[in-house]
């Protein structure tokens, strides 16, 4: 029998599990938004009551590695996403690029897929992963804008991300690329598990603005796996 005194004292000295569980979201919450980003790191956080996680936005150009499941969001209409995952050290990461490269030219910028996949395997390994038991999931790529398929923007960067990731000897152990929709990814970085959502193809703004943004760069060239949840 637990006398009355000590059920008050326990009742005291304990928040009820829900309270601890929020306070707990509350603390990581607080503790990811005080974090200084690196050049290129994504550092828009916030709670997203759907999926009940801390989560973090990844823009054009951004990328972001973590070890724990705090949630890793982007949305894409011809760009491409790629999820690493080391499944031994369980760390993983999300960059997003616009175009495969800088026409030709070096750039630090990870607007373009040359650099973006080199900065996610980079910061990757710095945090503990081998390249030796990385793989990829990759989503983008799509033409979301009618009229706009001459230049391929999406064929070209999914080409080129499926290209790299041979070169790299990275598997792709799933993918949901092309096609004519805009995409949301999500994707927990400890678990490894990814999750995409297919948008209906009604150009909002904030992808018609990123196409044109990439469609001004890119100049037309004359022609010559694994599982993935939906939410």
């Amino acid at each position: 029998m637990i006398s009355t005194s000590s059920v008050g004292a326990s009742r005291a000295g304990s928040a009820p599990p829900v309270m601890g569980l929020q306070a707990g979201r509350t603390e990581r919450l607080a503790r990811l938004k005080s974090r200084i980003a690196k050049p290129g790191e994504a550092s828009f956080f916030f709670y997203d009551a759907h999926f009940q996680s801390e989560a973090v936005k990844v823009l054009p150009g951004e990328y972001f590695v973590f070890n724990e499941d705090v949630l890793i969001m982007t949305t894409l209409g011809s760009c491409i996403a790629v999820c690493l995952w080391d499944r031994q050290a369980k760390i993983g990461g999300m960059n997003h690029f616009m175009l495969p490269d800088n026409g030709g030219g070096a750039s630090d910028s990870g607007r373009y897929g040359s650099y973006a996949m080199e900065l996610l395997i980079n910061e990757m390994m710095k945090m503990g992963a081998s390249r030796m038991t990385m793989e990829a999931k990759v989503f983008g790529g799509g033409a979301v804008i009618s009229g706009m398929n001459t230049i391929n923007v999406g064929e070209r960067n999914t080409a080129f991300v499926m290209d790299y990731l041979k070169t790299e000897r990275i598997p792709v152990v799933s993918k949901d690329v092309l096609d004519i929709y805009p995409r949301k990814v999500c994707f927990l970085p400890h678990s490894g598990k990814a999750m995409v959502k297919r948008l209906a193809p009604s150009n909002p703004d904030a992808i018609v603005q990123q196409e044109r943004v990439a469609a001004q760069k890119v100049v037309p060239v004359a022609s010559s796996g694994g599982s993935i949840d939906l939410f």
